[in-house]
């Protein structure tokens, strides 16, 4: 309610300080060149003025003489519409409806122009048959009222204008005092994060402002010297209208597109002006939207597009036409200082594009909803980037570490835990159809752009696929590598993901269900396994860590055994509990995994050192 009671004041104040962005940098470019503050900024916002002046001077002589000339347009419009009917089947859709607009338009021309009547019931439009019509004089009907006719309307927007103008030299003039104040109320006790946060914020704000200005000033331009050449009236009028339209997003290059598209119409008594127009809309605002902002200054401002559109609706609401113009820039200064002000970090999490979650705890998420098909998606745009190791170690093993501490706590129920299995046994199932486990590039989402920030690069040992030839005889037939978990834990699924890394890499690789004492679930073993992984989230104690690695060496023998620890991502805990059992490696994660195996694996190349040797059979 306050904002649109007083819009009169918020409205040059939103524009002041909007303007102020953009004109900040050339005040600064001044003050090198030894200008005084004082007259930097007077020049910038004299010469900026002027040219808004200047320019609303030309789209003012533009549209007069543009509404000069629309009756010569209502000829060509008719005869189109004539036209339309005449080429339309006798009795069909087409023609149906254009005898229902002829009707329509009579019955309103009948409407308008024959129920007036007098107040005595006199039909008007009959001067024989209606009564003389009283004229009356009013006062103040000379000249002061006649000026007052043309001026009134003037009044508002010159006041308007007068305000922006007033407030920009005071919000420019007195800058380092109102950062200074916007310091004092963020606090003083950290004046350097204050100051970085304020600079970080400016600087973002006003490089997103100019950009934008730019953009859409060259937008323009490149409509109004098409619909020029085209021959549409008044091109500058278009130009000016596309630009300042297309600060809308999404639907403000439609919007500012509709006015020639009509115009083309009214004009040409054919159809190329109207396809031509079209044309230079399509082609133009692709290329502009899609190609070189995207260069600039990123895919999006930072805002969600419910986001946008909500703004958007918010803002015409409360302030009409120019509230649609400030609506996004004016939500992206809430972004901005939600991004940096903790107790404003509700506005980023309800405005802005970043996803509300981090990537595992999507991942978990969906899991545990039983819905996994949203996950494997981002998994295919994340494999676009990453390595599938990478994606399994940052994303997949992250999210159930955070499943394991509910576990731990007693949050999530042995119902829960099933179907966190089964949606994820799911994932791995359909990754099983990646062919090649190294990134192959392409476009991902906003999302999975995300998750591929926060994952950081590849691991070397990710970037690498291992041919028969590369390995070391002993390791070329069959499962070299066995990865052992209790049945119907997450640690199986971790075991799972584990051997399709490693099966991926061309090292064989199978899963084995074995419980708590060390006993194994099948019935025969393969020969030739040359390594164990030993799978865990929380183990159940040193002794059964001991015990499981003495029955991997009992079983097989000359076998390497690496404990997988995947409670922790630093493997601090791991390293100490692998020094108790006695196992030959440990590994916080499945690219640690890699590493090792594929260093195990790989043919020593000459004049290194080889493989080392792993514990012999008790």
């Amino acid at each position: 309610a306050i904002l649109h009671l007083g819009r009169d004041v918020f409205v040059p104040v939103a524009l002041a300080v909007l303007l102020s962005f953009v004109l900040a940098p050339a005040v600064r470019g001044l003050q090198r060149l030894a200008l005084p503050q004082g007259v930097s900024v007077l020049v910038t916002v004299l010469v900026a003025f002027g040219a808004i002046v200047g320019l609303a001077m030309l789209v003012g002589s533009q549209l007069a003489g543009l509404g000069a000339d629309i009756p010569r347009y209502q000829k060509t419009i008719s005869e189109k519409i004539g036209a339309l009917g005449t080429a339309a089947t006798p009795g069909g859709t087409m023609s149906r409806a254009m005898e229902a607009a002829h009707e329509l338009g009579r019955d309103l021309a009948r409407l308008g122009g024959g129920a007036a009547t007098d107040g005595a019931g006199g039909d008007l439009s009959n001067p024989i048959e209606g009564r003389p019509v009283p004229v009356v004089v009013k006062e103040g009907s000379g000249i002061v009222g006649t000026l007052g006719v043309f001026v009134s309307p003037l009044l508002h927007p010159l006041a308007t204008t007068f305000l922006v103008l007033i407030f920009v030299l005071f919000v420019l003039g007195a800058r380092e005092d109102l950062r200074n104040r916007v310091v004092r109320l963020l606090g003083t006790e950290d004046i350097q994060a204050t100051t970085a946060v304020i600079d970080d914020a400016a600087a973002r704000l006003s490089r997103l402002f100019l950009m934008q200005l730019a953009i859409n000033t060259a937008f323009g331009a490149v409509i109004a010297i098409g619909l020029w050449a085209i021959g549409i009236p008044s091109p500058i009028l278009w130009g000016v209208l596309a630009g300042i339209m297309r600060f809308v997003p999404y639907v403000g290059a439609v919007v500012g597109a509709l006015p020639p598209l009509a115009l083309a119409f009214a004009v040409d008594p054919g159809w190329s002006m109207l396809l031509w127009t079209v044309l230079l809309f399509v082609l133009v605002e692709p290329i502009l939207g899609h190609v070189i902002e995207p260069l600039l200054f990123g895919h999006s401002t930072g805002l969600s597009p419910v986001a946008v559109i909500l703004a958007a609706t918010v803002w015409t609401f409360l302030w009409g036409p120019i509230g649609l113009v400030l609506a996004t820039p004016i939500t992206v200064c809430l972004v901005v200082m939600g991004r940096h002000v903790q107790g404003l970090a509700f506005l980023d999490i309800l405005f802005g594009d970043r996803p509300a979650l981090s990537p595992p705890e999507i991942f978990y998420q969906r899991m545990l909803a039983g819905d996994p098909t949203e996950a494997i998606g981002q998994a295919r745009e994340f494999l676009r980037e990453r390595a599938l190791s990478t994606y399994y170690d940052e994303v997949a093993l992250a999210a159930l570490r955070l499943a394991h501490e509910d576990v731990a706590r007693g949050r999530l129920t042995p119902e829960r835990q099933e179907v966190l299995r089964r949606s994820t046994a799911v994932l791995i199932d359909r990754l099983d159809a990646l062919r090649d486990p190294r990134p192959k590039g392409g476009q991902v989402g906003s999302e999975a752009a995300a998750a591929v920030q926060a994952a950081g690069p590849d691991l070397q040992a990710a970037r690498l696929v291992l041919a028969p030839g590369d390995m070391r005889p002993d390791w070329r037939d069959g499962a070299a590598v066995l990865c052992v978990a209790r049945p119907g834990t997450l640690d199986e699924v971790v075991a799972r993901m584990c051997a399709q890394v490693l099966s991926k890499h061309g090292v064989g690789a199978r899963t084995l269900a074995i419980n708590a004492e060390g006993s194994v679930e099948a019935e025969t073993l393969a020969p030739g396994v040359r390594l164990v992984v030993l799978s865990y989230f929380e183990p159940l104690s040193t002794l059964h860590l001991r015990h499981a690695v003495r029955v991997a060496r009992g079983r097989f023998a000359s076998v390497r055994v690496v404990l997988g620890i995947w409670r922790e991502r630093d493997g601090t805990i791991g390293r100490v509990l692998g020094r108790a059992a006695r196992a030959d490696a440990v590994a916080p994660t499945i690219g640690a995994v890699l590493a090792d195996v594929l260093g195990q694996a790989r043919v020593a190349a000459p004049g290194t050192a080889p493989a080392a040797r792993p514990h012999a059979r008790p």
